[in-house]
């Protein structure tokens, strides 16, 4: 078992302070958005055997039967299947979707096919993975999650009063929901730049005086009014009117597969998805949008965000069920003076201390963790946890 020295990705929406509150650190008053865990080739956590510090991703690359195990390589190949983030959203992310296996295996051969630089600013899939992705709150975590209905969304539209919008409500009225959301969401992303950016004007102006108010709707108003002030004159912003707003309690997770439209808002969550770079974006970025390959991949069908919440086995250990094999997060809640609870041998592992302080115990001995600090532990290496804290277990399913 190992301790990970991990990278912050200092992204401009993130947070100035979450990231240090967790680590312990002061802040250095710039955004650190994201602290990364794994093998990722952009920021690979490092790990110290006795020889200095050496990259995880060739630590797994000399060995990956050893370090993930024969299943893991069978399934996934010789690498870290998975990538374990803590995010710190201080301001909105972009608006974004994420291909299937099937669709980023066929537009990355595409692109290569097409000489498409991998570097390009127009690029979209930088590999051919998919990139299920999972966050769990630990704050409370506003995000925009799936297509609202139809109807509802024209509701919330219409309530803004601004004349540019009566069509798309009309739109949303009127036809089957997928050509409904299709059509409309096509419409916004091609508009007239000029004209868009006026109906966002107004339509932020009317959020902010119906967040005010008292009604189902007013958190899903002052939500998109705090995203316009972000991106004022964004598309993007009017597109976001047709998703889901939802705030995830500590503890809650969403899972978010191929296809289904989100953003994240705010809040400090641990994020868990397939190793992939692959993202379509929809608006709130100054990043190319593609419109033709995002209508592709997009799903339109409405559904109410699917908030999960851990279910306990009888070790104790509490899992966030998803339908992929590439990842599988679990916590760990622990008591001082319990005992300790071995930890499974099937596959690679990330354990992530959340709060107070715990100890991973192995044949090597003991290494204790604090709130921020993180461990590898390789397949087939035994080990348990104990100690008085809550402890976030990355690993596949095979």
């Amino acid at each position: 078992m190992d301790r990970l020295a991990n990278t912050v990705r200092p992204y401009a929406w993130g947070s100035t302070t979450a990231i240090p509150e967790l680590l312990g650190v002061q802040p250095t008053g710039e955004p650190q958005a994201e602290l990364w865990m794994g093998a990722h080739p952009g920021a690979p956590s490092r790990v110290d055997r006795g020889a200095g510090s050496v990259a995880l991703s060739e630590v797994i690359a000399a060995d990956p039967e050893g370090e993930l195990g024969v299943d893991a390589v069978r399934l996934f190949g010789p690498r870290l299947p998975f990538l374990l983030k803590v995010l710190a959203a201080g301001s909105p992310l972009s608006l974004q979707v994420h291909p299937d296996l099937a669709q980023a295996k066929e537009g990355f051969a595409d692109e290569e096919e097409r000489g498409v630089p991998i570097d390009a600013a127009h690029r979209n899939y930088k590999d051919a993975n998919h990139k299920p992705e999972l966050i769990c709150a630990l704050t409370p975590f506003n995000g925009l999650c799936g297509f609202r209905d139809p109807n509802e969304a024209a509701e919330l539209l219409a309530a803004l009063e601004v004349d540019s919008l009566k069509p798309y409500v009309d739109i949303l009225h009127a036809h089957p929901e997928s050509h409904a959301l299709r059509e409309v969401l096509t419409a916004v992303l091609t508009a007239d730049p000029e004209a868009m950016a006026e109906t966002v004007r107004q339509a932020s102006v009317a959020a902010e005086r119906l967040g005010a108010l008292d009604g189902p709707y007013a958190p899903a108003y002052a939500a998109y009014a705090s995203i316009a002030r972000h991106y004022p004159g964004d598309p993007g912003v009017i597109a976001a009117m047709l998703l889901n707003f939802v705030t995830l309690q500590p503890g809650e997770a969403l899972y978010l597969g191929a296809g289904v439209p989100h953003a994240y808002l705010d809040g400090l969550g641990i994020e868990i998805m397939a190793n992939s770079d692959n993202v379509l974006r929809c608006g709130l970025t100054p990043k190319h949008v593609d419109v033709p390959e995002l209508l592709r991949i997009v799903r339109f069908e409405s559904a109410a965000p699917a908030v999960l919440r851990p279910e306990a086995d009888p070790s104790g250990e509490e899992l966030y069920t998803t339908p992929i094999d590439e990842f599988r997060l679990s916590r760990h809640v622990l008591a001082d003076g319990a005992d300790p609870r071995p930890l499974p041998t099937t596959g690679p592992q990330i354990l992530l201390c959340a709060s107070g302080e715990v100890s991973l115990r192995g044949a090597d001995g003991e290494l204790p963790l604090t709130r921020g600090q993180s461990a590898f532990v390789p397949a087939g290496e035994r080990a348990s946890l104990s100690g008085d804290g809550t402890v976030f277990r990355a690993t596949v399913t095979a």
